[in-house]
């Protein structure tokens, strides 16, 4: 159940794989500590009109000046945090040519599936992480 007095956001994510390895970034500094340096699969708010691959398209060229090729859906979940409640849907994608820059994160990694635990991620994000392993 959705509680309609915080902001909802729809969210996409790309689990991006590539050589058995899983792309994972840390999220910059935020006001919110629950939200602020923790690990994520690249992503970002869907607008308004936009499809869920138009939106993933859009927010990784945006934050990584990267093409990402959308592939089928891994799952979806909701989690409420303090200040808003996301629902997150996750697509497994392929990176495109070249190498991706970090406009808007602190670091990245890719690790094998076993590897990715061991992150301290997003609440919503460590969710996935059980359709992915």
């Amino acid at each position: 159940m959705i509680n309609k007095e915080k902001k909802h956001y729809q969210v996409v994510a790309a689990v991006v794989e590539e050589d058995g390895k899983i792309l994972c970034m840390q999220r910059c500094r935020s006001r919110l500590p629950y939200i602020s340096e923790r690990w994520e699969f690249p992503g970002g708010k869907r607008k308004a009109g936009e499809s869920d691959h138009e939106a993933l398209v859009r927010e990784i060229k945006e934050e990584m000046d990267w093409d990402v090729y959308v592939g089928r859906q891994l799952g979806q979940v909701t989690h409420e945090y303090p200040d808003f409640t996301i629902t997150l849907t996750a697509y497994w994608c392929k990176g495109g040519d070249g190498e991706f820059k970090m406009l808007e994160h602190l670091d990245y990694k890719w690790l094998d599936k076993s590897e990715l635990a061991a992150l301290e991620w997003t609440e919503a994000d460590r969710k996935l992480l059980e359709m992915i392993i």
